[in-house]
């Protein structure tokens, strides 16, 4: 039996999970600067232990609805191909071990939500968990555009 241990999420206040080894930290939200000429869904730059770092919006990449940021709002920092990148969430609620044999495949269509993000569905006893695969969220020309974002300071 092999389970793996997945940070908890809420946008919007839907619950996701993302594995934590994609996960290097979960920071509060800090000073944004904001970029010109960037895709919508990039919220700028900040500084995180003296390395700038890009800020994805990730309810604008998942083209779910916007929302007021938070006490509560979090940026959960992934490696994404050797690029740290911090994604803002609402909130960042805990770490739960999910057994693997009880994820599903993604469904094909979740309302708002781009399946090639989904990792699967991990039902658990009282709650569905969309699992997030952070590595997919942003794709091969979006990613160099957030690697030319902090290439250019």
């Amino acid at each position: 039996m092999s389970t793996e241990k997945y940070i908890v999420f809420q946008l919007n206040g839907q619950e996701y999970g993302a594995s934590i080894q994609q996960i290097v930290s979960i920071e509060r939200l800090q000073e944004v600067v904001s970029l010109p000429q960037v895709s919508a869904f990039i919220e700028g730059i900040t500084k995180l232990r003296g390395e700038v770092i890009p800020v994805i919006d990730l309810k604008k990449r998942m083209d779910l609805p916007d929302s007021e940021q938070t006490d509560q709002s979090r940026m959960l920092v992934s490696l994404v191909d050797d690029l740290s990148v911090g994604f803002i969430v609402d909130a960042a609620s805990d770490v739960i071990d999910i057994d693997q044999s009880i994820i599903e495949p993604a469904p094909t269509t979740i309302k708002g939500v781009n399946a090639n993000f989904l990792n699967g569905v991990a039902k658990l006893d009282d709650r569905l968990l969309l699992l997030i695969d952070l590595a997919y969220v942003l794709n091969y020309e979006q990613l160099n555009e957030v690697k030319q974002v902090v290439e250019e300071e």
